[in-house]
């Protein structure tokens, strides 16, 4: 096998995952008692960072947020590790207008992968707002 063909089968299994992840199996809104789940997965999947999407959970309780995680995305570890650990905390708290609304600063050499999150974490708010 050459390294062409490899370079196809990797491609292929990886756009195959990709779609697993994104299909409408589980709803944009999930509900676990007062909280409500927002999952970006799919709403946000237009929205790249380095590699890809960056497709996150945001946790809301009496329209604040609780956490925002990370979910499984094909970021540069390295770097995307300096963004769950120094971003995702910031929007702790804030109600969803003011997060909506919130200059949350980027994490330095993870610039691209922030402005992905930033962008998701919008989004994901936006969506609650109207569907909550």
């Amino acid at each position: 096998m050459n390294y062409s063909n490899i370079k196809k089968i990797v491609f292929t299994l990886v756009a195959a995952a990709l779609m697993i992840s994104a299909m409408p199996g589980e709803p944009v809104i999930t509900k676990n008692g007062k909280q409500a789940i927002v999952n970006t997965t799919t709403i946000a999947a237009d929205i790249k960072g380095y590699n890809g999407p960056t497709p996150l959970k945001i946790y809301i309780t009496n329209n604040k947020i609780d956490k925002v995680e990370a979910l499984p995305n094909q970021e540069t570890p390295k770097y995307f590790f300096k963004v769950k650990k120094e971003m995702l905390d910031k929007w702790n708290g804030m109600t969803v207008n003011n997060a909506i609304n919130a200059n949350v600063d980027g994490v330095t050499g993870a610039t691209i992968s922030s402005n992905c999150v930033k962008k998701t974490v919008k989004r994901g708010l936006e969506y609650y707002k109207k569907n909550k």
